[in-house]
């Protein structure tokens, strides 16, 4: 959370840019970002207890709820903005980081 929050407190001038690539690799940080927070955030509401639905909803949510808060954040910084396009990216970031998670963590066999 503070790596993401760091990053977000970024001007926009003072951002990279990746060329034909910007689009591509700043969403992809972001879903890698947020599905690394979505499989700790999963870890946090498990515990040592059995993996659940409630756990990995629990994991999402939250992950879902950071991601409009620093939304909400980066409209305060220069040259940033809020973005619903944005939540929507991190949002798929944590599912499929809990996806992976989960599978992961999946009793059934694998080949």
């Amino acid at each position: 959370m503070i790596a993401i929050f760091i990053a977000s407190s970024q001007p926009s001038d003072d951002l990279p840019n990746f060329g034909l690539w910007d689009l591509l690799a700043k969403k992809g940080g972001h879903m890698i970002g947020y599905g690394l927070l979505a499989a700790a955030m999963l870890r946090g509401a498990r515990g040592s207890a059995p993996l659940a639905r409630a756990h990995v909803a629990w994991a999402f949510a939250l992950t879902v709820l950071y991601a409009m808060s620093d939304e909400h954040h980066q409209s305060f910084v220069a040259g940033r903005g809020a973005s619903a396009w944005d939540v929507g990216v991190d949002a798929a970031g944590a599912m499929l980081g809990l996806a992976v998670r989960v599978w992961r963590r999946s009793p059934f066999p694998r080949r």
